[in-house]
């Protein structure tokens, strides 16, 4: 006779991926998928037995506790040296075939929630993302079914405004990576030049304890002229690879066999149009081993 999976044994994924999109770290995120596990554990096996949609019960637990971990994080990324990016992560094949869910995890994505209010970002990542229901919604963030449609609109346009046009095109995707790549180890400025958006945006994160640009670079001409010195002035040791960054298109850089940075690139209309590059060791270890995540639990 098979024996049932725990409900969060079954749904810890999602909840890790709901977590971790609200936060935007796998490490903050990891520690209230614990504290959602022992507070569901504490409940004893008859009460867990009673609650009748133990998915639904979960995602609501999980945000109520992402909120709080949210605002407690506020004053610390405030005082953030730099630039302020979320941690990348490795992604497993299966989440850039899930176009939504690799959109909603994306580097350029998670920064635009930033830009949102503790609440706004929830309601948003738990409709548009989870399409979980108003009326649940309204239960995780404590407020109104009606206020919560109010705010999910203002955070869909927000949003909305500031979201990338990204390319959905794998292959497209692949080929200006690739060009890019060799563009950097190249060292060439005109390949380079060919290859980024006239607008396109570097952002780089090293927290204070990595060399990095303190504020973003814009436009192809300034962030040219950076990457151009890669090859000319970067380690001796460096090996640029392609990898698969929060379900899109990245680099990684190496150094003597040591992860040093975790690029994820923006694609648009066949050009690079956005650069994020973390270089804050105490963000790169979740590079070593792929993260599965999930929409559906």
């Amino acid at each position: 006779m098979s024996v049932e999976p725990d409900p969060f044994v079954a749904h810890r994924s999602l909840l890790f991926t709901v977590g971790y999109e609200i936060l935007g770290s796998a490490v903050d995120a990891e520690d209230v998928v614990q504290e959602t596990w022992l507070r569901w554990d504490a409940m004893g096996a008859a009460a867990r037995a009673e609650v009748r949609d133990p998915r639904a019960y979960l995602v609501r637990a999980m945000t109520r506790q992402s909120l709080n971990r949210l605002r407690t994080l506020a004053r610390r990324r405030e005082e953030y040296v730099g630039e302020w990016l979320p941690e990348p992560l490795l992604t497993t094949p299966d989440v850039a075939e899930d176009v939504e869910l690799a959109e909603s995890v994306s580097m350029a994505m998670l920064t635009v929630l930033e830009t949102l209010g503790p609440v706004e970002r929830a309601v948003f990542v738990l409709r548009e993302v989870f399409d979980v229901p108003y009326d649940e919604i309204a239960a995780a963030v404590e407020k109104t079914p009606a206020a919560v449609r109010q705010i999910a609109h203002r955070s869909r346009s927000h949003v909305a405004a500031r979201r990338p046009r990204v390319s959905v095109a794998r292959a497209e995707q692949e080929a200006v990576v690739t060009r890019f790549r060799q563009a950097l180890l190249g060292g060439d400025l005109q390949a380079l030049m060919d290859v980024l958006a006239p607008d396109v945006v570097l952002v780089a994160d090293g927290g204070g304890v990595a060399a990095a640009a303190r504020i973003p670079l814009d436009g192809a001409a300034v962030v040219g002229r950076a990457l151009s010195m890669f090859a000319r002035r970067g380690p001796a040791g460096a090996m640029v690879s392609p990898t698969r960054v929060n379900g899109g298109p990245g680099l990684r850089v190496d150094v003597d066999g040591v992860l040093d940075t975790a690029i994820s690139l923006v694609v648009v209309d066949g050009r690079i149009a956005g650069i994020y590059a973390v270089r804050n060791p105490a963000k790169l270890e979740r590079l070593g081993a792929e993260v599965e995540l999930s929409r559906r639990g």
